[in-house]
């Protein structure tokens, strides 16, 4: 089981940038794809970006396609989000989460269900 810990979430004006991170521990999650979701009041929760085990190939979501953008350091079991240019419609809690399957090349694009070990979120806030 591998535990997850978002942080660097906050409040941003529209236009701004912030920069998340997950921290993993427990199964090596350096063997498993990583993804980030992000779910807003009243609307299902929404796979943003993913990136492979060993960062080889990348998934965004066309929302978010030129300003966000995912990293991994194997070394460190952390898992980055740089999202710039946010937009009011940005906002959301963000989750990071572990693939279900070992050391998969490509990315899962089937959403929550290809993933599990879900962290507890960071609040992103754009204002307008």
């Amino acid at each position: 089981q591998v535990q997850l810990v978002e942080s660097g979430g906050g409040l941003v004006q529209a236009g701004g940038s912030l920069r998340l991170s997950c921290a993993a521990s427990g199964r090596t999650a350096s063997n498993y794809a990583m993804g980030w979701f992000r779910q807003a009041p009243g609307k299902e929760r929404e796979f943003v970006a993913g990136i492979t085990w060993n960062g080889g190939s990348t998934y965004y979501t066309d929302s978010v396609k030129g300003r966000f953008t995912i990293s991994r350091d194997n070394s460190k079991n952390m898992v980055y989000l740089e999202m710039n240019s946010l937009k009011p419609e940005d906002s959301a809690v963000y989750f990071c989460a572990v693939d279900r399957l070992f050391r998969r090349t490509v990315v899962p694009t089937q959403g929550a269900v290809s993933f599990n070990s879900w962290g507890q979120g960071t609040q992103v806030t754009v204002s307008s």
